[in-house]
């Protein structure tokens, strides 16, 4: 398994939009089986860029009745989050202020609304968060994929041409640039390693194309897993998926903050950020069926790939080196079918028909787990693998080594 391999999907009549395909919503756009098989999954989730049928459209054209016909948004995520126990640490978080305090909520979304920008292309428009006073700018790379001319727009209403630096679609993370700009807001750099379940939340972005927008909630969850897939109608095909054939692959994102804030279409690449103003996350994706599940790119995650990006244009990615799919009837785990000659996980002594149930510090509740994991390590990280074999649990450590 690599960094753009899924997971083997069961047979039964499953695909990446459920048993049922999804219908048309949101804000419009033109133009080896395992026996016995998994459940069929849920329907899943909506990415939060926003499709468009012009560069110029108004927040007032988004709103508007003629703005709500046929289409479909974006792509979909196909895979349900898996629950994870929640992140402990001893550090204190930060926590919003009342209005006769020193710090509110009000003066959060202050301070930071100047480093998240409204991000425009041809078709397509989200968000993105300034990296850098010189026009560095952090964002999905399903806002920017396919788009040809990307324009900024600046809290201040000011606008400028932007070019790609360098997309990364394992973990649908891209940086632009901006041109001929100076002295832009940065963002201030948090450690998502620290949220807490609970701790309060600002979202930040240009939902629907009304840019400013800023919600309020909080973390409902951490290490979510989501896997990512697409329409068939849709123009733009979402992270990891091939545009020479019919076939595609769908990439799966591990270690997802979920939260209750609300989250749109344009919403894709926006920030999200802590009571201190901090950003822990860039929003991604939403929920197709539920209310108030968006879900958010941990920063950390989001610096290392940045980092590499704009250092060498592209990212290197941990390999692991197994074939995985859902342990079939009750148990949690993923089962492996098969294993790379010469791979991390054949070093490690890893077999096929073992079933993982923890990697790292996070239990495994099906192959998706596995994959978004593996997606968050470092090359030449040593990571504990816990699985089952012939009815006896055993740990082993497996050194992470870059995709050749």
């Amino acid at each position: 398994m690599d960094t753009n391999e899924p997971r083997e999907h069961s047979a039964g009549g499953w695909s990446q939009f459920g048993d049922t395909p999804p219908t048309a919503g949101g804000f419009p756009r033109t133009g080896p089986s395992l026996p016995p098989p998994p459940p069929p999954r849920r329907q899943g989730f909506l990415l939060t860029r926003k499709a468009i049928a012009g560069i110029a459209l108004a927040a007032a054209a988004a709103l508007g009745v003629s703005a709500l016909g046929g289409g479909a948004v974006g792509a979909y995520v196909a895979g349900a989050a898996r629950p994870a126990p929640a992140a402990t640490t001893t550090a204190a978080s930060p926590v919003f202020r009342t209005v006769a305090d020193q710090l509110t909520v009000a003066q959060v979304a202050e301070k930071v609304q100047p480093s998240v920008v409204m991000i425009q292309g041809q078709t397509a428009e989200g968000s993105g968060v300034v990296l850098s006073e010189d026009g560095l700018i952090l964002t999905n790379n399903h806002v920017v994929s396919g788009q040809n001319a990307l324009t900024v727009k600046f809290n201040d209403g000011n606008t400028a041409k932007a070019s790609v630096v360098g997309t990364d679609p394992a973990t649908d993370l891209a940086v632009i640039r901006a041109e001929g700009v100076k002295g832009l807001a940065k963002a201030t750099l948090g450690d998502s390693d620290q949220v807490k379940v609970g701790d309060e939340v600002l979202a930040l972005g240009s939902p629907l194309g009304l840019d400013g927008s800023v919600t309020s909630g909080i973390v409902s969850a951490l290490d979510r897993t989501v896997t990512v897939g697409g329409s068939p109608n849709d123009q733009q095909l979402p992270p990891g998926w091939s545009r020479q054939g019919t076939e595609s692959e769908t990439t799966t994102l591990g270690g997802m903050i979920q939260t209750d804030a609300a989250i749109n279409p344009g919403n894709s690449g926006g920030a999200l950020v802590n009571a201190a103003g901090e950003l822990i996350g860039i929003n991604s994706a939403v929920s197709a069926e539920g209310v108030n599940l968006g879900f958010a790119i941990p920063v950390n995650t989001a610096k290392l790939v940045s980092e590499q990006l704009i250092s060498k244009g592209k990212v290197s990615h941990a390999f692991l080196g197994v074939s995985v799919a859902d342990a079939a009837g009750q148990a949690p785990g993923a089962l492996i079918s098969q294993v790379t000659a010469g791979s991390p996980a054949d070093k490690a002594g890893l077999k096929q028909g073992d079933l993982i149930t923890k990697i790292g510090e996070t239990k495994v509740e099906g192959g998706d787990t596995v994959v978004g994991q593996v997606r968050g390590f470092k090359v030449g990280q040593q990571v504990p693998v816990t699985y089952v074999r012939n009815g006896e649990t055993e740990t082993v450590t497996v050194t992470m080594e870059e995709q050749k």
